[in-house]
């Protein structure tokens, strides 16, 4: 049953209420039946009402097709059908075409279409190549269409003091037809025609450099010019017109060229009048920086209008006055004096290769060519670490040169920028950008270097953006594939000093990707380095581990510390050193991320020697029922005395001669990520304390402390000293376990302490004027060492006298 929505019903109630009756009564007649009663419904034989809006017979409703209202107007009320076979007449259909205001198209076009004004050159240089190309391709048939100027070339001439650029190119020219089409229309592409009619006719794919597509690029041009003067002549006509336009102008004028000296042979010349502001684009230097930037490797010869000068020796005339000093006779012929002048003249000057190395073979490309290539496009120095030419064919098609710089840049060690200008992207040989966030590289791997060049990539208008489409995701996929294989050969070539040379620079980039690039762990773990307990000098991979690993060995080991010397002391090792296991040593911030993220490798998983419940292939259940027995009390004593400082106490399997340690929870940070979350300029607090709560203390049961301590337990569970002792093993173990101390100066007056009740009365007679603590030695239990016995000796007394 259709429903009619309450906004629709809304809307029709608001006409008059004579519209209504008046759809009802002709909803009636229609009908043919006397049986309505006021309100518009119509009532069979057995007395039920029905709406008027369906056809009744003898039994009730038959017909339910859908009614075109036209006019009619349903009441809020619902019926049990809203279907009729009334037929409206149709309202007459009316179609206009889209209008545009040429002023403000034109505006939108010049000042919101581009965003570098630089890119007009880059525009009006491809739309020259375009017009060679279809001269090209038109001369196979009609060879003669090529006569009068056979060189096919594009020439650049600048007047600085005028502000003028003239660009001319000596391809197929325009007719007047061609003009209109083509310069009065906006947005029509006569490169997309062009190949619209070839793909029409059998002919089609024979010539895939035509770079036009959208029909805007020609008026880039007011980007710098106020004024733009078009002089054309088509081969096919025997004329030659002028366009002119200007920036603010909604109109432009088509006339012939009657000027005999402004006259060519065939193709166009573009005159820009540039603006006030951007008369400096009419230097010869930075036409040919834009040139070079932009359109270097066009398929035909880019020719700029240049400053050049040679040296030659002019004669100097001498002065008399200095002739009569030298006192020579005038009559004797002598040298005259020369200097050398630099004599300056304009001339054309090739600035673009008309060749790309990409499009070559590269079995015809030397080591030598590729690093030159590489120097000249990236202003390096040094020479690259590698370097990978392949041309990817099928679903998309695209031509590249990767390389691997031997360093980082300078003052550039932010890995977190993924903005990087190292990828350059051509279409169809047309540099586009280098200005790229991510798309076609991930930011882990923004050191790479490259070109990249593609026929068929899904560029906005301005040819400035990148879109987001399938065919990117595929290329990126394809060159992140190529770059790995290229770092994969790196690592795997005789000289093992290439690739330290590359870890030293560029390995936190690949420690960023396991975090990043889920995909391709696979491909970054082979290439990750660590030292180990057995290689604290050199660096090994995750393949030399695993073929170093025991027979017994199912997990490969690691502890996090800030240096390799913190890690090899550490007391983890201790039991790992015995057994002659591995350890690695992740001394980065970012290792142990990065290998928690990496989880396992080669169905090894990666293990934490400083977390809980660690397995080292030792263990003896009879004899950890039997310690448990035995030191299971002194383990809830120690729980007692620590509270929640610790999760639980546990009798330890990895120490072997520390008496304690503190290891973190399976689940929680270690105290590496713990001290290195601390550090963090912008920490959650809140989740610091989640993460570090639980911390489990576990005991060396074969260490004589904790016989001692075991026994004092036994004795006198309450003894002050011994529970100062656990104290101070808690606080003790903090800092062997690489955790920080809450109280850094009450640990301080702890061992103090404890040097003072070891070092007392050990060198010295005397008694200590104080003790640190109540626990004094009382006077009574003081027992003096026994002095010998003094001998008395009688000495006579003697009478003595005095002198005056």
């Amino acid at each position: 049953m259709h429903r009619l929505s309450r906004r629709s019903v809304n809307t029709l109630l608001r006409y008059g209420a004579h519209r209504r009756r008046d759809a009802v009564s002709a909803a009636a007649a229609s009908a043919g039946s006397p049986n309505f009663n006021e309100s518009g419904a119509e009532r069979d034989a057995s007395g039920r009402w029905y709406s008027v809006l369906t056809t009744v017979s003898s039994t009730g409703p038959v017909s339910t097709k859908s009614l075109k209202l036209g006019n009619m107007i349903p009441s809020g009320k619902r019926f049990e059908s809203t279907a009729s076979d009334i037929q409206t007449p149709e309202a007459p259909v009316e179609k206009y075409e889209y209008q545009a205001e040429v002023s403000r198209l034109m505006d939108l076009i010049v000042n919101s279409l581009y965003s570098n004004k630089e890119v007009f050159l880059r525009e009006l240089i491809s739309n020259a190549s375009d017009a060679l190309d279809k001269l090209r391709f038109l001369s196979v048939t009609e060879p003669q269409l090529l006569e009068g100027a056979p060189e096919l070339d594009i020439r650049i001439q600048t007047d600085q003091e005028n502000g003028i650029i003239t660009l001319t190119d000596s391809g197929i020219g325009m007719t007047h037809q061609e003009i209109v089409d083509s310069l009065g229309t906006i947005a029509h592409s006569g490169t997309a025609k062009f190949l619209k009619a070839l793909k029409d006719s059998k002919d089609a794919g024979t010539d895939s450099n035509l770079i036009g597509q959208f029909g805007v690029g020609f008026y880039s041009a007011f980007l710098v010019a106020d004024k733009v003067v078009v002089s054309t002549k088509s081969p096919k006509s025997d004329k030659q017109y002028v366009w002119e336009g200007e920036a603010n102008s909604s109109s432009y004028i088509i006339r012939e060229e009657t000027d005999p000296e402004k006259f060519i042979p065939r193709g166009t010349s573009i005159q820009l009048h540039l603006k006030r502001d951007d008369k400096g684009f009419a230097h010869p230097e930075r036409i040919e920086r834009l040139v070079k930037n932009y359109s270097q490797f066009v398929s035909f010869p880019i020719y700029t209008w240049q400053e050049k000068g040679y040296t030659k020796e002019v004669e100097v005339d001498e002065d008399p006055a200095e002739a009569k000093k030298d006192g020579t006779d005038d009559n004797v012929e002598k040298k005259k004096k020369t200097k050398k002048v630099v004599e300056k003249y304009w001339d054309w000057e090739l600035t673009n290769e008309t060749q790309p190395i990409w499009l070559r073979n590269p079995k015809e490309v030397t080591t030598e060519e590729y690093n030159e290539f590489y120097k000249k496009t990236f202003n390096e120095y040094l020479e690259p670490l590698a370097s990978s030419h392949f041309t990817t064919e099928g679903e998309v098609e695209f031509r590249s040169i990767l390389y691997v710089p031997a360093i980082t840049p300078m003052g550039k060690e932010d890995i977190v920028n993924p903005k990087t200008k190292n990828i350059r992207l051509y279409v169809k040989r047309v540099f586009i950008s280098d200005d790229f966030d991510g798309e076609l590289f991930p930011r882990y791997l923004s050191f790479v270097k490259g070109v990249v060049d593609s026929n068929d990539l899904p560029l906005n208008v301005s040819r400035e953006i990148l879109q987001e489409s399938r065919i990117v995701r595929i290329m990126r996929k394809r060159l992140v594939r190529k770059a790995f294989d290229m770092i994969l050969g790196i690592s795997v070539s005789e000289n093992r000093e290439d690739y330290e040379k590359f870890w030293e620079n560029f390995g936190k980039h690949l420690k960023l990707g396991c975090i990043e690039d889920r995909e391709n762990h696979k491909r970054l773990a082979p290439l990750l380095r660590f030292f180990s307990s057995q290689s604290e000098e050199e660096m090994i991979s995750l393949d030399e581990y695993v073929e170093n690993m025991k027979p017994d060995q199912k997990d490969i080991y690691y502890i996090a510390a800030d240096s390799v010397t913190s890690a090899k002391n550490t007391p983890f090792l201790e039991k790992l050193y015995e057994k002659d296991l591995e350890v690695l040593f992740l001394v980065d911030p970012i290792d142990e991320v990065a290998v928690t993220n990496l989880k396992s490798y080669k169905e090894k998983n990666f293990v934490d020697i400083s977390k809980e419940d660690l397995d080292i292939g030792d263990k003896n259940e009879e004899k950890e029922k039997e310690m448990k027995q035995e030191f299971g009390h002194i383990c809830d004593w120690m729980k007692k005395r620590l509270g929640d400082k610790v999760a639980s106490v546990q009798i330890s399997n990895r120490l072997k001669t520390s008496p304690c340690v503190l290891v973190s929870g399976k689940f929680g940070w270690s105290a590496n990520m713990e001290r290195l979350m601390k550090a963090q300029t912008v920490g959650d607090s809140s989740s610091l304390d989640f993460m570090r709560s639980r911390r489990v203390f576990e005991i060396n049961p074969e260490h004589p402390i904790i016989q001692t301590l075991n026994a004092a337990c036994k004795s006198n569970g309450e003894d002050e000293e011994a529970l100062r002792a656990i104290d101070l093993l808690y606080d003790t173990a903090l800092i062997s376990s690489g955790f920080t101390p809450e109280s850094p100066s009450q640990l301080g007056g702890k061992i103090y302490e404890m040097m003072n009740m070891a070092l007392s009365n050990k060198w010295s007679t005397e008694q200590p004027a104080f003790n640190m603590h109540s626990s004094q030695t009382p006077e009574a239990e003081i027992v003096a060492e026994p002095q010998p016995t003094l001998e008395a000796e009688v000495v006579e007394p003697v009478e003595t006298t005095s002198q005056k």
